[in-house]
Formats: structure tokens, sequence, C-alpha cells
């Protein structure tokens, strides 16, 4: 199918340059033979080149140009050469606009000399000069209006194919959220439980004190315990945003608690700190102290917060431990440092961690500052229906050029004192043109608002008439402004607020170009020659109501349905986001049930008995039922771990791969349906990790639509590019399937056709693996 769009067009035009050359067809007659031979040898590279227009558009209009100077000076009078209009074209819909500005000027500068060449350095080379100006401008700015939409579209593709993404893996991010959150809040309270009471155990004999104060601690620290996590419960059937109040505070008071176990903290936190940045300051700190508790106690820590340029630095330092720790293995769910490397990358940050020249340890985090950052957009899409950055202005260049090669070509003919007597008033003429036409450069941003300019500028022409005045040979060549009011209306009804707010303009139009051409034509009391009085004027005018009539009310039409289609293509962009993140949130509200159902049994059994064998006064009791409490922590994190097949840290869910559409076509065909798999093996075999994904889902989707019948499912790998061929998929080629399968190929920069026989066939590259990411140094604290 790509290889028929990609050709047709190109052999429709040699077909009808063809028909040029067949004798007795054009007027003038065939070129001889050595002209001839030129001119097929023109129409072949022509072809040739377009053919290539779509994936090497800048050499097609080479080929093009050369295609066109070789047939226009074979047979001047006969050789039309559409290719550099076509190639052009192709160039602004897939190049940026400083190429397609290079490639507008190449074009112009030969069509401008190639003029000269054949018709000399004489007046009508004017006419021919602004004509190919305004066409060839014209042509490149709809290519780069094309281009804008199609930009936008892939953007909207690829944060529709994010928001896919995310769905597909908000469980998993879920529950590493809430390993972190689990993990903080109760290893913090608990380790520091069983420091302190193996602490006054060891010590008992030598300091009877410290097994009350221990106590006192247990009981105290046990209850926060108990509340930290009944909190954490409530958050987790809190279905609400984040909290974005300054956390400063909640931050200070973290390194206050840990000063009161004794060991010397100093801190440094800005104020007015807030948003997801300062939530992972206060969790990098907890962690960072709590992991100094454990490994190098009674040495002193230093925690220091600075903004610089836009961002948070973070420096959690502690000095070498004065003494051996003891008891310190086995508290720590093994993911110390991994958990502060996911949190500080949840937000866009950094962390590193290794041990200092003096032997202790040091945490630096660089995270941006949500408090610095200039406020941005609410909104995510651009405006496609009124952001151009070169087309409007080509459209009314065109707009200005067509008119006036309209009139040079008009006064070719005139004597050369004929045309010097009226020189002033062509002048007049010529800029009034282009007057008429410069509201169009702000035809999207405005459109009504340029639709009455158009409007009223077209009566500066009966007024120049009176006030010049102008001759009437001279004031006929205003009509050829008429272009520019059709492209007001065009501009209200795509750009405008709708058709029940537009369908006046057609009749407004209609009414007032018909008007002002009356007007021009009867402005020195003349119509074509003879005296014209109120009769005829009313007569001119209702004929012309009745031919522009329907004219501009297919313009507005035309308008209404490009709007029509674009606007639904964003709206379902906005509803498919929509439904992803909706989707999204219930898969991450799941995991938050599921942890809060088991959170109770898992933890807070333990910490209730805690807090009653502190109360008893029976310490043993405590340290051994604080362990234990640990060790539950340590099996929620592991059935939090059990939604996938990693580690807390690690993967939680691993995206599938082609390599498991064996076992998806088995699952169908288990369930009763026909389905059959070919080249998958060498198809698949050192696929990048990302095609590997894309192959999967796609496959998946189409055989997910919900056809009953047999389906065949082909991979072919080839020259780089990865073939999919999916048949007996009629519900997967139209709808909303059709839709998402587009979004994934886009996303995998790959093309998709799908053909009514219910046949699907999607191209995706297939290039090499990318880099590995590099990980940060190994912590023994992990």
């Amino acid at each position: 199918m790509e290889t028929i769009r990609n050709w047709l067009l190109p052999l429709l035009l040699a077909a009808g340059q063809g028909v040029l050359l067949w004798p007795g067809v054009y007027p003038d007659g065939t070129p001889g033979p050595l002209a001839l031979a030129a001119v097929g040898c023109a129409l072949a590279v022509e072809t040739a080149a377009l053919g290539w227009r779509r994936t090497a558009p800048v050499r097609s209009l080479a080929g093009t140009l050369a295609a066109g100077v070789l047939g226009g000076f074979a047979w001047p009078d006969g050789y039309v050469g559409l290719g550099p209009l076509i190639a052009l074209y192709s160039v602004a819909v897939r190049c940026p606009v400083p190429v397609t500005v290079r490639a507008l000027a190449a074009v112009v500068g030969v069509d401008w000399v190639g003029a000269a060449v054949t018709e000399g350095l004489r007046p009508p080379l004017l006419s021919t000069m602004a004509l190919s100006l305004g066409t060839y401008v014209l042509c490149a700015g709809l290519g780069e209006a094309r281009r804008q939409w199609l930009a936008g579209r892939l953007t909207a593709a690829r944060r529709l194919a994010g928001a896919e993404r995310a769905r597909l893996l908000a469980g998993d991010q879920e529950r590493r959220r809430l390993a972190r959150e689990l993990h903080d809040v109760s290893a913090h309270h608990l380790t520091s439980v069983v420091v302190t009471a193996d602490a006054a155990l060891r010590l008992r004999d030598d300091r009877p004190e410290l097994s009350a104060e221990a106590l006192a601690f247990a009981e105290r620290t046990g209850t926060e315990t108990l509340t930290a996590l009944q909190r954490l419960v409530g958050l987790l059937r809190d279905t609400g945003g984040p909290d974005h109040r300054p956390m400063s505070g909640r931050i200070e008071e973290l390194v206050a608690g840990f000063g009161r176990l004794g060991r010397p903290v100093t801190a440094r936190i800005p104020d007015g700190l807030a948003g997801p940045a300062a939530e992972a300051v206060h969790g990098i700190v907890r962690e960072a102290l709590t992991n100094a508790l454990r490994y190098a106690p009674g040495a002193a820590a230093r925690v220091d917060v600075r903004r610089a340029d836009g961002l948070l630095e973070l420096t959690v330092e502690n000095a070498p431990p004065r003494v051996p720790a003891q008891g310190a293995g086995g508290l720590g769910a093994g993911r110390g440092v991994a958990g502060m490397r996911e949190r500080a990358a949840s937000v866009g940050g950094e962390l590193a961690a290794g041990p200092t020249p003096e032997g202790g340890w040091r945490v630096r985090a660089t995270l941006p500052d949500a408090a610095a950052r200039r406020p941005e957009e609410t909104g995510w899409r651009r405006d496609v229906l009124r952001e151009q950055r070169f087309a409007d202005p080509a459209l009314m260049l065109a707009a200005m050029l067509l008119p006036v090669a309209c009139v040079a070509a008009l006064t070719e003919d005139w004597a050369g004192a004929a045309r010097r007597a009226v020189l002033p008033e062509l002048l007049l003429v010529c800029g009034l043109l282009v007057v008429h036409a410069l509201p169009l450069l702000w035809r999207r941003r405005a459109p009504w608002a340029v639709f009455g300019a158009v409007l009223a500028t077209a009566w500066a022409g009966p007024v120049a008439v009176l006030a010049v005045p102008l001759p009437s040979h001279v004031a006929q060549f205003l009509v050829a402004g008429t272009l520019v009011e059709t492209l007001a209306g065009y501009a209200v009804a795509a750009y405008g607020p709708g058709a029940g707010h537009t369908w006046p303009a057609p009749v407004v139009a209609t009414l007032g170009t018909a008007g002002a051409v009356t007007a021009l034509a009867c402005a020195d009391g003349m119509v074509a020659g003879e005296r014209a009085g109120p009769a005829d004027a009313v007569l001119l005018s209702f004929l012309l109501s009745v031919v522009l009539a329907p004219v501009f009310t297919a313009v507005w039409g035309a308008g209404l349905l490009v709007r029509r289609r674009r606007v639904r293509a964003v709206a379902y962009d906005d509803f498919a986001f929509a439904s992803s993140m909706w989707q999204a949130d219930r898969a991450a509200e799941a995991e938050r049930q599921r942890l809060a159902a088991t959170l109770r049994e898992a933890v807070l059994t333990h910490t209730r008995a805690l807090v009653g064998a502190a109360r008893r006064g029976e310490l043993a009791e405590v340290a051994d039922t604080a362990r234990a409490a640990l060790a539950a922590m340590r099996e929620m994190l592991r059935g939090l771990a059990d939604g996938g097949d990693g580690g807390p840290g690690g993967p939680l869910a691993p995206s599938p791969s082609a390599a498991d559409l064996d076992a998806l076509c088995r699952a169908l065909r288990s369930a009763g349906r026909e389905v059959r798999l070919r080249g998958l093996p060498e198809a698949a075999r050192g696929l990048p990790p990302s095609t590997q994904v894309s192959v999967y889902r796609i496959v998946e989707a189409a055989l997910g639509a919900g056809d009953p019948g047999p389906a065949r499912v082909t991979l072919r790998r080839r020259r780089g590019t990865l073939r999919i061929t999916v048949t007996g998929v009629r519900l997967a080629i139209a709808g909303p399937v059709a839709e998402r399968l587009r979004v994934q190929v886009a996303a995998g920069e790959g093309r998709i056709v799908c053909e009514p026989a219910g046949r699907l066939r999607v191209s995706l590259p297939a290039g090499a693996p990318g880099a590995p990411v590099q990980e940060v140094s190994p912590s023994p604290y992990a």
C-alpha cells in the first residue's frame, strides 16, 4: 500500500504529460525526435525522483528541478513540469522551516533563471516571476501547515503512548512507592527501639538507669509507630493529590528526633520547602540518618540543604562510628541506598552515596526545586488549530503576489506609452491589493477580526476610484483581490467557534463582496463602458450574489469539515489520555487496597505487642518484639515484591517481549480460537527492548479486538525493518482498537496500514539496542 501511494501520483503525472506527446493532441504539435528523447528522459527522471519524495524529499526536489530544466528547454511550450511543486510540498511537510526556506529559494531561483533565458528581459517576465513566486510560496505554506499538524499529532501520539505505559506500570510503581513508605515509617521507628533496647540490655549492670529510659523510649516510639502506620492506612484510602504544604518544619522535627537519641546532629534547612522535591528530601534525610544510627552509633551527623540555580542540593554526612555497630545486621530491609536513589529519581533528581576519606559516609542528592520554577502552562497541548510559524505568512504572501501577477499579465499586451501613462494608478492598485491581503497574517488568531478587516479593505477600491480617480480599465484589476475574501471566510469556519456561531460568514461575505464589486464597477458611473444607473447597480449586485453565494458557502463548509476533523482528533487524544490515566489510578488504588488489607496483620500486631511489653517493663521482650516487627515489615515488602518478579528495588513487573507471543497465542488457542504464529524466533532475535515491548503490545491489541474467527500472525525481518502482518482481525482495523494501534505504532516510530479485509500491516525499525544505564557505586548500607 505504501508503495502504491509513493508511485501512483508520479505515474499519473507522467501519463498526463505523455498524452500531450500524442500526435494531434497538442495544438502546436509535438517536438522533434531529439527534443522528444529529451522530454522522455525528463519524464523518467521526474517520475523516479517523485517516487522518493517521502523518504528523501530534498534529493527528490533536486531531481525534479533537473528534469524541469531539461524538459523546459527541450519543449518550452508543451512540457508542464509539476514535479517541483509536489517535491517542494514534500520538503515542507518533512523538513524543518530553514530547509524549506532554502528549498523555496532554490526552486524560485531556478524558475526565474529559466524564465529569463526563454522569455528574455521583457515586461512579460515580471508577471511570470510574480506568478511563480506566489505559486511556490503557497505550495510551501500548505506543506508547512501539514507538517505542523502532523507534528502535533505525533506529539499527542507520544504523550498517549506515555500514558499507556504509565497505565501498564501503575501497579508496579505504586508497589514501589508503598514499599518505600512502609520501609520509611516502620524501619525509622523500630530500628531506634532495637538499638536503644540492645544498648540498655548490654549496659544494665553498669548503668541500670538506661533500662527505664529505654522502656520509656520504646513505649513512646511504639506509640508513634502505631500512629504513623494508622496514618499510612488513612493515606492508602485517600485518593487525593499530594500535600504541597511547606515541609521545612517537618524536616527539622525529624532531625531533632534523631538528636534526642543521643547523637549530635547539626542541620541547615531553608524555609519554604514544599512539593514532591521536599517530600523526597524528607524521605532521604530519614533514611540516611536511620542508616547512620544502625551502622555508626554515636557518630556525629550533619544535614545540609541548599538552594542554587533552581535546584535543591542535599548533603547528609556522618562521622566514623565511635564503637563498632552491634546487632545492626539484619535490621534493615536491604534497600537503603536503592530506596533513596528511587526517591530522588521519582522527582527528576540524582543521588550518589559513598564513604568519606575520614571513614564516614556521605549521601548527596540534587533535586529540582519546585518553589524556584516559573509557573508552567496548565495545558499540555499546543493549539494545533491556530499555531503556525510559516504557513500563514506564506499564504498571505501568495494572496498578495497572485493578484499582482494577474495585473502584470493583463497589462502585457498594452503599448508601452499606454502603460507608462497609468503607471502611478497601476502601482496604487497593486498597493491596495497588498493591503487587502495583509490581514490574513492573523487569520488563525483572530478570524472574525481578519474577516471584518478584509471586507473593509475591499471598499478601498471604490473610494480610490472616486478620490484619485482611477480609470475603469485600471480599477477593474482590483476584482482579482476577491481571492482574499474566500480565504478569510475559510478561516472563520476553520478557526472560529463552530457552525452555530459562524453561519453568518458566507452570507456576509457574499453581500459584502458583491456590494464592493458593484460599487467598484459603478463608482465612475460606467459599467462595461456604458452609462449605469441605480437599476443597473441593483441588478449587477443581485447577479454577483447569485454567483458568489455557492462559492462562499462551499468554502465555509470546507472549513467546517477541516475544523470538525481536527477537533475530533484532538478530542479523541484527550479522551484516550484521560482514560489511560483513569485506569492507571484504578491500578494504583487496587495496590493500595491490597496493602491496607494486610498491613494490620503484618506489622500492627507486633507493634501493639511492643507497646504492651514496654508498659509492663519487659525490656528483653521489647527488643524481641521490635525485631519481630521489623521481620514482619520485611515480609510485607516481600509480599509487595510478589506482585512482580523482582525485588523492591528492581523491576516488579518485567515488560513483555516478542518471545512472549508464543505464550499469548497458546492462551488464545486454549480459549478456543485458532491462532497461528510464524517467523517468531528469527524475527525477534536481537531486537531492542523497546521494540520487543511494542511488538507484543501491537499483536496483543490486534488479537484482543474480539474477532471470533481464525487469525494468523507473521513476523518478518528484512533490512533493519520488522514487518508484522496480522490477518483475521476485522474488528481491529477501525474504531478504538485501530486508534490505539496507531498510537502504539507511532510511539515506536513505525507505520501501520489497516486493510478492509481484516489485515494489519505494521513496519517497525529494528535498530540496535540502547546503551546500558550506568548504576551508582554499591553501598555497605544496602
